[in-house]
């Protein structure tokens, strides 16, 4: 896949493929995640995100709607990153949910939200077991990557003996 096709239509520079010795790819829901914490559309937010990914050996890719631009705390400071590339934004009056769930589905990429992404459920089905939660606490970032649905987690190895009993198992009567 060229660069021109990894995008949906209507995006002026989609991200390039990722390849098998390039650091796996996450996308970051900016809007999402400048407005997890209190006080209205951080950018900070965004820099910590992006920060712990490249940590974590990502490589991060932070895609916002246009309205973020107008909401944010600190406009000059956000202007230039999406001035320098650091920051691609989706077009005015476009659905910038779409772009991320095309992006993450083509570039075979994370996604780092907290959307539930209900009206694109259908269509990118396959998406939302690529999408990594977060929580943004006194300027420190935590991800939950789910392996499946809430409930399903394996239990912790040793837990059954440690309880005396196997799994399945009632507690004896006696």
């Amino acid at each position: 896949m060229t660069t021109a096709q990894a995008g949906p239509a209507g995006a002026d520079e989609a991200p390039a493929p990722h390849t098998a010795d390039a650091r796996p790819r996450a996308l970051i829901d900016g809007s999402n995640v400048a407005h997890a914490t209190e006080g209205g559309a951080r950018l900070a937010n965004i820099l910590l995100v992006r920060d712990r990914l490249l940590a974590q050996g990502f490589d991060p890719i932070i895609v916002a709607d246009a309205a973020l631009r107008h909401q944010i705390d600190d406009g000059v400071h956000y202007e230039s990153l999406v001035g320098s590339g650091e920051i691609h934004q989706a077009p005015a009056g476009t659905d910038a949910d779409y772009f991320l769930l095309s992006f993450a589905k083509e570039l075979d990429a994370s996604l780092v939200s907290n959307d539930r992404f209900r009206d694109r459920s259908r269509q990118f089905a396959a998406v939302r077991r690529q999408i990594i939660r977060f929580m943004i606490l006194a300027d420190e970032v935590v991800f939950e990557r789910r392996t499946g649905k809430r409930g399903a987690h394996a239990p912790t190895p040793g837990r059954e003996r440690a309880q005396g009993r196997s799994r399945g198992s009632r507690p004896s009567r006696e």
